[in-house]
């Protein structure tokens, strides 16, 4: 793609994605920037870094923060800092996306809004309303947010299909600031390769195995060495306990295996290389409970 134009129209700015847990924020986000750069899982509560991603466009550059849905499960020192996260990128942007499930307005919704700054531009994304079964339910719905604050639009929208995503867009743009691009046109995010590759590596754990599971591990990438188009990668899962491990692993560690190779065939196409990807199973006690564990696990 060629560079954008810094024009004194062009117009850059940061964008929150924010929500309750598991209203699509994450599949949004990829589908706004085009590759996968924040993972999604059926399972609420899977993001836990704030993850950027960029989308650039002739006359505006998206710089979109997917942030971790606020956190009422799980209750730990991880779960504080996620919220921690959630409220300082809310304080960092010129707009904000709310993301809200389509036909229904619940009460974590609302909390969510409290949360936003008063004088923040927000646009609603009614997501999910290709799975509405009725859809005169969104005028109701509609009304009902209007009546809470004044959004600066609603847009029923469909992450997973990508409906009326560019209009979603287009309301978006005119909140941000006159300002030349802050990436390169081909960037779609500001995290490294390392980090991309944990998180895929993560997202397997949550798509592939029970519920409790997932939430107590942490993936870290221990080693990555790129050789020509290559890439050599050896992970770590840390777990809470053995019997944690034990699952993980599965029988003669083919659960383990599965995760792995499903993981891989995500990073190659995100890297567009082969990848060589070994990873481990170890047993770390209390660490989503311990300020030195969270720090040396990169929360």
């Amino acid at each position: 793609m060629a560079e954008p134009m810094a024009t004194p129209e062009y117009r850059c700015g940061h964008v929150a994605i924010v929500g309750r847990p598991n209203v699509g924020k994450s599949t949004l986000l990829n589908r706004l920037v085009g590759e996968k750069v924040s993972i999604t899982s059926k399972k609420a509560q899977t993001t836990r870094h704030r993850v950027t991603g960029i989308l650039t466009a002739a006359e505006a550059q998206f710089v979109f923060v997917d942030t971790p849905g606020f956190q009422t499960l799980h209750r730990s020192r991880l779960n504080e800092r996620m919220n921690r996260t959630v409220t300082q990128s809310l304080a960092d942007v010129d707009a904000v996306v709310l993301v809200i499930e389509a036909g229904r307005t619940v009460p974590a919704d609302r909390a969510v809004m409290a949360l936003l700054p008063p004088r923040a531009g927000v646009v609603v994304a009614l997501n999910k309303v290709d799975a509405l079964p009725q859809k005169d339910t969104l005028l109701t719905q509609m009304a009902e947010l209007a009546a809470i604050r004044d959004f600066a639009a609603i847009v029923p929208v469909s992450a997973e299909k990508g409906s009326a995503v560019d209009a979603l867009l287009a309301e978006v743009a005119k909140m941000l600031p006159a300002s030349p691009p802050l990436f390169g046109a081909d960037d779609i995010t500001d995290r490294d390769e390392r980090f991309l590759a944990a998180e895929l590596v993560r997202e397997k754990i949550f798509r592939l195995l029970g519920e409790e599971v997932p939430y107590a591990t942490a993936v870290v990438v221990d080693a990555f060495k790129l050789e020509g188009d290559l890439r050599r990668i050896q992970a770590t899962v840390y777990v809470e306990r053995e019997n944690q491990r034990a699952i993980l692993l599965g029988a003669g560690g083919a659960k383990m295996k599965q995760i792995a190779a499903s993981a891989r065939v995500d990073m190659e196409r995100l890297f567009g290389g082969k990848v060589f990807l070994e990873v481990w199973v170890r047993v770390k006690k209390g660490w989503a409970d311990s300020e030195a564990s969270l720090r040396r696990l990169g929360y």
